[in-house]
């Protein structure tokens, strides 16, 4: 019997392609050691219908992290091209980006998070200390800590310079905590650690000094209950990573990603196999929902 052939799609036109490329290649070879399927890595920009056509996909499971790969543009193509994948839909995928309409769904389920204004000019009405951040691009992407209304000064101009709008976020100073669902079952929680600072881009895929310490001991583990209503409440389908921060207030709800990393520093991965599900199996377990559920 044929196996089936599944695509593993990476690069993309996002800040995050690196990053993309590296989570796509940690899948393709925890793939490839399932002998049930025809594995194949493929580098896209910004693929047309015809051109997902032409992969011959039994399943594709698009593996880019940013506003097109993950937040509904590459959904839309694919699901116009009738082909199973892995990830939530063009709609979901499109409200999990926006950090905004990610905060009103919060909300409505009575879930705090920190106050906001979307910011389009160099007028910002919230007071520092406060987070400047895009709203439809990843956790790591164009962030500014502003501590002062000097430093907000400083960076707002330099920020929407490329950027139409931005959220800018009551800064929470607190343990930072994620919480990784796969297909509506929270994985353990992960708190995570930097060495100094935030955890930003470097902290995240390029230093080696990070702490995550798994099924941490808190005072309120309401953020597994949380994860799971709101992926459901968005109809986020197949994975999703949820991001909180806690302080001496309670919990903080962040922001969520229906397509977490991959690599060798990701949480989702590192939570999976903590639960028992190492890389083959996790990937294996997406491929074959995304089929079933097609």
């Amino acid at each position: 019997m044929k196996k089936p052939k599944v695509v593993v799609l990476v690069g993309g036109p996002d800040a995050e392609r690196n990053i993309s490329i590296a989570s796509g290649t940690a899948i393709t070879e925890a793939l490839k050691t399932n002998q049930s399927f025809c594995t194949t890595l493929e580098l896209i920009d910004t693929p047309t219908v015809d051109d997902i056509l032409a992969l011959n996909a039994d399943v594709i499971f698009p593996a880019l992290h940013g506003p097109y790969g993950e937040g509904g543009p590459l959904q839309t193509i694919l699901e116009s091209a009738n082909v199973p994948f892995v990830g939530s839909g063009s709609i979901a995928a499109a409200k999990a980006m926006d950090k905004i309409e990610s905060k009103k769904i919060a909300i409505k389920l009575g879930i705090q998070t920190p106050n906001w204004n979307e910011i389009t000019s160099s007028v910002c009405p919230l007071q520092p200390p406060l987070v400047l951040k895009p709203i439809d691009d990843g956790s790591s992407v164009d962030i500014a800590i502003c501590m002062n209304a000097q430093e907000v000064e400083n960076e707002l101009p330099k920020l929407l310079r490329h950027r139409t709008e931005l959220l800018a976020e009551s800064y929470k100073k607190g343990r930072e905590i994620t919480v990784s669902v796969i297909h509506g079952e929270a994985l353990p929680i992960i708190e995570i650690i930097p060495s100094s600072g935030n955890y930003d881009f470097a902290a995240k895929y390029e230093r080696n000094d990070t702490k995550y310490i798994l099924d941490p001991q808190l005072p309120d583990q309401t953020c597994v209950s949380w994860a799971v209503e709101i992926a459901k409440e968005m109809n986020i389908r197949d994975l999703a990573r949820v991001d909180f921060i806690l302080d001496n207030e309670g919990l903080w709800f962040l922001e969520v990603n229906t397509m977490p990393g991959f690599t060798d520093h990701s949480l989702l991965p590192m939570a999976a196999s903590h639960a028992g599900l190492d890389m083959t199996d996790l990937c294996t377990k997406l491929i074959v929902t995304a089929t079933q559920d097609h």
